[in-house]
């Protein structure tokens, strides 16, 4: 069996690549030009580079693969910069799924594609709702979750016209080792590694610490993607999450206790978003119901394994 993975040497793209590897999956990923792979794993991928936006290139890449699976990974991921900008956000999420979708189906309709979505998609959640579920509506708050939502409904129109094999999955947040400072949990867990050397005050500016979030470790997130895009439906939408919630305070003291280092935590109101969801927690039962899959990573190793890589890396 063969895979494309489009963004391969982005976090998600690095672990998924490891885990089909072990189980006997020849990969192909493809990279934006002048971006660079890791060493660990450069040598048993074939590796294209490829930018979403230019379709003539997608569709020469797919012809040269002829993959079996592809994991659409290639995104732009941040809340926070889709804010900034969101036109450069709909111009990847969209118009480049777009492009993929366009390619695959001049190209070879009997590929399964997974189409990785967002959480961020079902927006503010209503108080007396404990967990989410794939039925719950949709509500995006951010031009993030708009895109996402957007790339679903224009997967579903390919499915239907042109009876193409297409998965979605809706991610809660996933972390681990190698995840961008864009990204909460390792923000923290970098500054902390910095005040540890001595290289910033001991200080650290935080937004909204009360907000909960539904955390993954992203080693079980791939895990996840595998089983869905081997077992699951096409047409069909699956949650990935672990159906546990816990608030941004919670991991920040997990963090604090883990340093010897006093530090002092001040708020920042550059850092609170415009709109932010106060709750977001996976209802999993579609997934775990599919294929069995359960999270094997504890929350506090995951926490210990980002603040550990980033001591390794500043």
């Amino acid at each position: 069996m063969r895979a494309l993975i489009t963004g391969v040497n982005g976090f998600v793209g690095i672990y998924l690549s490891e885990y089909l590897i072990k189980n006997g999956i020849e990969v192909w990923g493809t990279k934006l030009p002048h971006t660079s792979m890791p060493h660990q794993i450069s040598s048993k991928i074939i590796v294209r580079d490829m930018d979403i936006i230019n379709k003539e290139n997608i569709f020469e890449i797919i012809k040269e693969c002829m993959p079996d699976y592809i994991f659409h990974l290639a995104a732009q991921s941040s809340v926070a910069l889709s804010w900034e900008n969101p036109q450069l956000t709909i111009n990847i999420n969209v118009n480049g799924t777009l492009n993929l979708l366009d390619a695959v189906r001049k190209s070879n309709k009997n590929i399964r594609i997974l189409l990785i979505g967002s959480s961020e998609e079902y927006g503010i959640v209503k108080s007396e709702i404990i967990s989410i579920d794939e039925d719950y509506p949709l509500n995006p708050t951010n031009p993030y979750a708009v895109s996402k939502m957007v790339q679903e409904y224009f997967a579903l129109q390919y499915i239907n016209a042109y009876k193409m094999d297409i998965i979605m999955v809706r991610a809660f947040n996933h972390i681990g080792p190698g995840q961008a400072p864009t990204f909460v949990v390792p923000d923290f867990a970098k500054k902390i590694a910095q005040i540890e050397k001595g290289l910033i005050e001991p200080v650290l500016f935080v937004g909204n610490l009360e907000a909960e979030r539904d955390f993954t470790d992203v080693r079980d997130i791939v895990r996840a993607y595998f089983d869905i895009i081997t077992a699951g439906k096409s047409g069909q939408v699956y949650n990935v999450g672990s159906n546990k919630t816990y608030k941004i305070s919670y991991i920040l003291d997990l963090l604090l206790s883990m340093s010897n280092k006093k530090i002092i935590v001040k708020s920042d109101p550059s850092k609170m978003r415009p709109l932010d969801v106060p709750v977001i927690r996976c209802d999993n039962k579609k997934l775990v119901k599919l294929t069995s899959w359960s999270p094997q990573y504890k929350i506090e190793d995951t926490i210990k394994d980002v603040l550990n890589y980033w001591r390794i890396n500043i």
